[in-house]
Parts: structure tokens; sequence; C-alpha cells
């Protein structure tokens, strides 16, 4: 047990919470700083129901899940697994499942439980709603300088989540990009429209693509995003829209009077269908010529979208931050300053939509815990 260690942690999101009841557990005396609503940002994750994890145990495989920081994340992962979180949040008095696709939901699908059993195991922390303008390295700890007072503490832990960063802290930041976000795309005109099991030739993953009035979005726009999350703009994205049987000729001779709208209806949305004839949209089926067949067949399986930028204000999640080579990953202590340890999103770590990003808070908490607890 550890007792009279004062830590100051700097955000009260997933990662900078749960590594506040690791330390309480431990005897510590725990500060908070959170200048808006304490574990507000995760009321809005896994569509208000909590994706709390993945049911994935193999630490090598969970870490495949992460464009930024998979191999700095196995040594996180061995030592604070799936398995660990499930364990962890039985304990906090929340029972989970976990559905066909692998994630894992607490029973009460309700973000909001999940909160409010966090923030009771963490009521012996002291929660200061003040905002952080910087921090400094002084006297073998750190000063804290807020918009209304100054704070020390031997040990501090950053937790401020994606996007933000902390003064005075001598660390390389790698520049902040959008996430898990929709693209936008040449196309205005397919709003509503969802398309299914489209396959992505670029990442190699099938998935549902919603297009949107600013371009595309849905599980397989996010993935997509997310690999690309550091590449210039524009860009171009193909993908095979029907990767099944599709005996083009065969409908055709069958529907010989069809309009090619129709018949491409069958497979495709009426919107969808419609814009795929193009001009040949009322043309019987009869009337296509193999040079034409051929073309739509093509579209189909070769579909390019032109992508220009990300929809502003969807990102969910952002990539970059404190540089992963200036952080120990068996302690998440910085290198270049000691006693101070960086944990979550505020990492330049990101993961795949589906529980990754909040496995990564939970661990990285436990482990910087351990780390303060063992120093």
């Amino acid at each position: 047990m550890v007792k009279n260690k004062h830590v100051g942690i700097v955000g009260a999101g997933a990662s900078g919470c749960i590594c506040a009841y690791y330390l309480l557990q431990s005897g510590c005396e725990v500060t908070i700083f959170e200048k808006g609503m304490p574990l507000g940002t995760l009321i809005p994750t896994g569509g208000g129901r909590c994706n709390l994890a993945h049911a994935e145990y193999d630490f090598r495989e969970l870490a495949k899940n992460y464009p930024r920081g998979e191999k700095f994340l196995y040594s996180v992962f061995s030592k604070f697994s799936t398995e660990d979180t499930i364990t962890l949040f039985e304990n906090l008095g929340v029972k989970t499942y976990t559905q066909e696709d692998g994630r894992i939901f607490p029973t009460s699908n309700s973000s909001k439980d999940v909160r409010e059993k966090i923030l009771s195991s963490i009521a012996n922390a002291e929660i200061v709603r003040e905002k952080v303008i910087s921090a400094a390295h002084v006297n073998d700890g750190y000063k804290i300088k807020t918009n209304k007072a100054e704070y020390y503490f031997r040990y501090l832990v950053i937790a401020t989540g994606g996007g933000t960063v902390l003064e005075g802290i001598k660390h390389n930041i790698i520049p902040f990009k959008p996430s898990l976000t929709g693209l936008r795309t040449n196309i205005k005109t397919l709003s509503g429209v969802v398309l299914k099991n489209v396959y992505s030739k670029d990442i190699k993953a099938t998935g549902d693509i919603l297009f949107t009035h600013f371009g595309i979005s849905g599980p397989l726009v996010y993935k997509i995003s997310s690999v690309n999350a550091r590449k210039d703009f524009p860009y171009q994205l193909q993908f095979n829209l029907y990767d099944g049987e599709f005996d083009f000729q065969g409908k055709l001779n069958n529907n010989p009077h069809k309009m090619l709208k129709n018949i491409l209806s069958e497979i495709f949305p009426q919107r969808f269908a419609e814009y795929t004839s193009g001009d040949l949209s009322e043309t019987e089926g009869c009337r296509i010529t193999g040079r034409q067949r051929d073309n739509i067949s093509d579209k189909i399986h070769n579909f390019y979208l032109d992508i220009s930028g990300t929809n502003k204000g969807e990102e969910t999640v952002t990539s970059g931050g404190y540089d992963l080579k200036e952080i120990n990953p068996k302690t998440l202590e910085s290198k270049n300053n000691p006693k101070l340890y960086i944990i979550g999103e505020a990492l330049d770590i990101d993961g795949f939509c589906g529980g990754f990003n909040l496995q990564n808070a939970w661990s990285t908490a436990y482990q910087a815990s351990e780390a303060i607890n063992n120093a």
C-alpha cells in the first residue's frame, strides 16, 4: 500500500478517472482537474450504450486495431487486457455482455450508468473544476497553474484527451488530425443512400457506407478515415460495390423490356441504381450494348470517390498527441520529464471503432497507476 503520495491528474475523462480509481485503491491522494463535466465524453460513446471494449483476448491481435501505437501497446495490453477490463467493470458493479460482432457493452446499455459507477468509485478524489493553463517541472515535482490558482504535486498525470496539449511540458507533439470521421466527396446527390457490404480496395476491408449531405460516413468510412488520418488531401478511394455473383448479361436477357435503373435496383437502392445508370437510366435491357454493359459493370466493381477532406465536427477521435518515442511503454512515464505520466488519447494512439479507444484508456490508466504506486 502506498501512503501520502499526492498525484495530480489533468483531465477527468475515461483514462483520468480510471487512473484515479487505481491510485485511490493504493492509498494515494488524488486531485483531478477538469474544466468541463467529468466523464462527459463517455456519454455519447457506443451510441449512448458505452462500447467498453472488444472481445479480442490476444494482446497482439488486439493491438492490430490501432493504426497508430500498435507496437507500443504490446507492453500495455500484456499487463492489462480485455479480460482485465471486464473484471474492472464487474468490480465497479457494471455487468457486461458481448455482441456477435465482438463489441462489449454494459447490460444496462447505458453510458450514463457506467459514468455514475465510475464517478462513485472515485468519490474520495478531489475534482477541481478549473482550467489548467500550464505545468512546470519544479522542486522534484510539478507546479500546476489554472485560471484561478497554483498547485504542486510530486507526480503528475496528463489525461487530457485528443487535441489538447498542456503548455510548459517539454515534449514532442505529433500534430493532431481527425480520425474516425466522415469524409467529404465529389458526390452531393445521394444523401441518405446506404450501400451495404462494400469492399474497400484501399484498406482491404468490408462494411457499410452512408452517403450524407457532405460526403460519406458509416463504419467502413470511419475505418478508412482512421487508416488515412495522416494522408494529404485530396486523394481517391476505390470500392467494389458488389462482391457476389453478378450475371449482368443474364439480368439484361431476363428483363429485356425493363429499364436499366429498375434492373440495377434489384441489388442497389433505387436512387443509387439511377445514379449508376446515368444517361441509360430509362433504357430497356434489350437495348444495352456490350460496351455499355461492361462500362457499368466496371463502375460497380471499380467505384471511385474523390476525397477532398473530412467533415468538421464529426470526428470522434483524433490521431496525434504526445510522441510515443519519448514515453516508456512499460510505465507511461515521460522520458524527458521524471514523474510525469501520459495516458489515453493524450498519447499518439488511436484505434478503430468497436471499443478499442476506450480499451486504450483503461489499459494505459492502469499501467501509469501501477508505475506511480511502485515509484
